[in-house]
């Protein structure tokens, strides 16, 4: 039988990141954190963590975490209920998500379910090709993903598909495009990636242009709306959902570089089979906002 009491004990010190921390979380000494973890080890008579910085789950912790975040769902599903106090209940609810989404359709997706439900949601941000990691670790019970191939134990959705332009500031485009967009031009003219494992830049400029990545300068920004906010200034061009800036296209504030290359990424929301109450109105409220906003791209 799995002792809860330790498989909490190891989610808190993967959020946490820190022994310490897990353990005024737990409200426990460090030294009984260290007890729990190695009391489950003991018990499933392997690691459950690699003890380094950052600190990270072995491939059994990973599932018992999975196996933990799926029941603490259940139980805070149903608890309300029994308690006759589901107003009061504050409800935790982890997802995945891209930046682009949480930076246009996603907040509106979940603001009913938020407004009806006591509820706090936990996001973790990550390129659209790595948040399909989140949900197979069990750190969420929903991810949205470019992945088309459901995980075991999980189902999925298809979205839509979420449009890129290439876009720059009319300063922009005078001063580092005057003769048009060419590979003498792109050799000095700023891009913006999201991170450094961001490759759909680099790979939109290397299909097009055959120029390699590190061949140009490249601003890197954790940020949806800093892309934006990079191109309207006229500090960089970059690739930007065509749904983030209807308006600035509309105005002539940004201008679309390249019509005939818009990349075009199928989006999918994952999670796991059985969900109810709260978890599956949530699921819910994601796919039919995403479908209607995507579509009207």
């Amino acid at each position: 039988m799995l002792d809860y009491k330790l498989l909490h004990a190891l989610s808190v010190v993967v959020d946490e990141q820190n022994f310490d921390k897990a353990a005024s979380v737990l409200a426990i000494t460090q030294s009984a954190v260290s007890q729990r973890i190695k009391s489950l080890e003991h018990a499933i008579g392997q690691p459950v963590l690699i003890r380094s910085q950052p600190i990270v789950a072995t491939h059994i912790g990973k599932k018992l975490l999975a196996h933990y975040q799926q029941v603490k769902l259940l139980e805070q599903d149903i608890i309300p209920d029994l308690s006759g106090d589901k107003k009061n209940e504050t409800i935790t609810a982890n997802i995945a998500s891209n930046a682009d989404s949480l930076a246009t359709w996603l907040i509106p997706a979940i603001g009913d379910v938020c407004h009806e439900y006591n509820l706090a949601v936990n996001f973790r941000l990550a390129d659209e090709n790595r948040t399909i990691n989140y949900l197979k670790d069990g750190e969420v019970f929903g991810a949205l993903s470019t992945h088309a191939q459901a995980l075991p134990g999980c189902t999925l959705e298809k979205l839509g598909d979420m449009q890129y332009l290439l876009v720059a500031s009319p300063g922009f485009i005078s001063r580092y495009f005057p003769q048009g967009i060419n590979v003498q031009a792109l050799a000095t003219a700023p891009a913006v990636a999201y991170d450094q494992k961001d490759d759909m830049h680099i790979k939109y400029i290397e299909r097009i242009f055959g120029l390699k990545g590190g061949a140009y300068p490249c601003h890197t920004v954790r940020s949806s709306e800093a892309f934006v906010n990079f191109a309207k200034h006229g500090i960089a061009y970059c690739l930007i959902p065509k749904l983030q800036i209807q308006a600035e296209l509309a105005s002539g504030e940004l201008i679309n570089l390249l019509p005939e290359h818009t990349i075009v990424r199928p989006l999918y929301w994952h999670h796991w089979v059985l969900l109810k109450g709260v978890f599956k109105a949530f699921s819910n409220a994601i796919i039919l906002r995403a479908q209607h906003a995507l579509s009207n791209q």
